[in-house]
């Protein structure tokens, strides 16, 4: 989970910004600050790593006040004034946002955020085949967490992320596809470019297409190969 702090001086922008994170998950707002004395206060006490920063500030501007920080968070700058948007990247922000901010343009910055934080990740060591080929460890709000081959049903492909689906939901990683085969074990089959699935759940089976349960899932003109190893 992503902790947030929200310093702008007007109420109505403090709302938007707020409205607009609680529509995603993995981010916690811990502070909402009218200054950034305020908002000092709240980085001494607690860790943070996103701030939404609105530049012109009564007391002390947005700017000057990340400036001077030790330990600097991710920074997104807000503002109304597109001038200052030279200041705002020669800090190294994440992104700057012109108000009134739109999700739409919210969004793009909060995925600017994810693709910074993604980079900072270790690489994922490969499993081998061993005593440990049972399960895979998996980033799952800013931990790794085991996951059990035996509960993964399958594996598909969305952009530059891989949805792994359960039986009682899904887990959404930045991962791909080919490299992420490569760590399963033989139970598992790329059925198409996009979707891989665990062979011990699938329950019937076309020359077109594997069914595991209700769930359709294609199989791609060039993966034909993989229906031997289902006879």
């Amino acid at each position: 989970m992503y902790k947030c702090v929200i310093v702008d001086d007007e109420e109505l922008a403090r709302n938007l910004i707020q409205n607009h994170l609680n529509q995603l998950d993995d981010f916690e707002i811990v502070a909402i600050c009218e200054s950034a004395i305020e908002a000092s206060k709240v980085l001494q006490q607690q860790q943070v790593d996103l701030l939404f920063l609105d530049i012109e500030l009564p007391v002390l501007r947005g700017t000057d006040f990340f400036k001077n920080l030790i330990n600097k968070p991710k920074v997104i700058f807000t503002t109304a004034y597109r001038d200052y948007a030279l200041d705002g990247f020669e800090l190294n922000a994440v992104d700057y946002l012109l108000k009134p901010i739109t999700f739409g343009r919210f969004f793009k910055a909060i995925e600017k955020f994810l693709e910074l934080q993604s980079n900072r990740q270790p690489k994922q060591i490969p499993v081998e085949t061993s005593t440990r080929d049972d399960f895979i460890f998996i980033r799952k709000d800013r931990k790794q967490v085991k996951v059990f081959f035996d509960e993964i049903l399958y594996i598909e492909s969305v952009k530059d992320y891989i949805k792994i689906h359960f039986k009682d939901g899904n887990h959404m990683i930045k991962h791909s596809i080919t490299s992420f085969h490569e760590q399963l074990n033989h139970r598992f089959l790329r059925t198409h470019r996009s979707y891989i699935v665990n062979q011990n759940k699938i329950t019937a089976y076309t020359k077109n297409d594997i069914e595991i349960g209700k769930i359709e899932i294609p199989i791609g003109q060039s993966y034909r190969d993989i229906l031997t190893k289902l006879d």
